[in-house]
Protein backbone atom coordinates (compact mmCIF):
# COMPACT_ATOMS: atom_id res chain seq x y z
CA UNK A 1 0.00 0.00 0.00
CA UNK A 2 1.96 3.06 -1.30
CA UNK A 3 1.27 7.02 0.02
CA UNK A 4 -1.41 8.22 -2.37
CA UNK A 5 -3.83 4.85 -0.90
CA UNK A 6 -4.06 5.93 2.68
CA UNK A 7 -6.62 7.85 3.28
CA UNK A 8 -6.47 10.85 6.15
CA UNK A 9 -9.29 11.68 8.56
CA UNK A 10 -8.81 15.68 9.28
CA UNK A 11 -11.23 18.01 11.62
CA UNK A 12 -12.69 20.91 10.38
CA UNK A 13 -15.32 23.56 10.38
CA UNK A 14 -18.28 24.05 8.11
CA UNK A 15 -18.19 27.39 6.18
CA UNK A 16 -20.48 27.65 3.74
CA UNK A 17 -23.07 25.34 2.27
CA UNK A 18 -23.32 24.59 -1.43
CA UNK A 19 -25.80 22.79 -3.33
CA UNK A 20 -25.99 19.18 -3.76
CA UNK A 21 -24.87 18.16 -0.18
CA UNK A 22 -21.26 19.89 -1.10
CA UNK A 23 -20.02 22.10 2.10
CA UNK A 24 -17.27 24.21 1.85
CA UNK A 25 -14.65 23.27 4.98
CA UNK A 26 -11.88 25.00 6.59
CA UNK A 27 -9.47 22.32 8.72
CA UNK A 28 -8.08 22.86 11.45
CA UNK A 29 -4.43 23.11 9.72
CA UNK A 30 -6.38 26.26 7.79
CA UNK A 31 -6.92 24.34 4.26
CA UNK A 32 -10.08 25.54 2.29
CA UNK A 33 -11.43 21.98 0.67
CA UNK A 34 -14.53 20.76 -0.89
CA UNK A 35 -16.56 18.31 1.14
CA UNK A 36 -19.46 16.09 0.74
CA UNK A 37 -21.70 14.19 2.58
CA UNK A 38 -20.94 10.35 3.19
CA UNK A 39 -23.76 7.80 2.34
CA UNK A 40 -24.73 6.99 5.89
CA UNK A 41 -25.04 10.74 6.95
CA UNK A 42 -27.46 11.39 4.19
CA UNK A 43 -29.21 7.79 4.98
CA UNK A 44 -29.45 8.82 8.83
CA UNK A 45 -30.97 12.29 7.62
CA UNK A 46 -28.32 14.21 9.81
CA UNK A 47 -28.45 17.99 9.06
CA UNK A 48 -25.28 19.60 8.74
CA UNK A 49 -25.12 23.29 8.88
CA UNK A 50 -22.63 26.18 8.47
CA UNK A 51 -20.45 26.34 12.05
CA UNK A 52 -20.78 22.87 12.77
CA UNK A 53 -17.63 20.78 13.49
CA UNK A 54 -17.26 17.93 11.16
CA UNK A 55 -14.53 14.57 10.43
CA UNK A 56 -13.44 14.38 6.97
CA UNK A 57 -11.74 12.05 5.17
CA UNK A 58 -9.18 13.14 2.52
CA UNK A 59 -8.16 11.02 -0.44
CA UNK A 60 -4.35 10.82 -1.17
CA UNK A 61 -5.08 11.21 -4.92
CA UNK A 62 -7.10 14.40 -4.74
CA UNK A 63 -6.52 16.57 -1.71
CA UNK A 64 -8.85 19.49 -2.55
CA UNK A 65 -12.36 17.07 -1.67
CA UNK A 66 -13.27 15.21 0.92
CA UNK A 67 -15.93 13.17 2.11
CA UNK A 68 -17.72 14.28 5.54
CA UNK A 69 -17.80 10.89 7.86
CA UNK A 70 -19.37 12.05 11.09
CA UNK A 71 -20.65 15.77 12.64
CA UNK A 72 -18.75 16.31 16.37
CA UNK A 73 -21.11 16.89 18.77
CA UNK A 74 -21.92 20.76 19.99
CA UNK A 75 -19.82 21.78 23.00
CA UNK A 76 -21.35 22.98 25.53
CA UNK A 77 -21.19 26.94 25.78
CA UNK A 78 -19.15 28.35 28.60
CA UNK A 79 -21.79 31.36 29.85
Amino acid sequence: MNERDKKRIYEGLITESLPNGMFRVRLDNEDLILGYISGKIRRGFIRILPGDRVQIEVSGYDRSRGRIIYRLPKKPSED
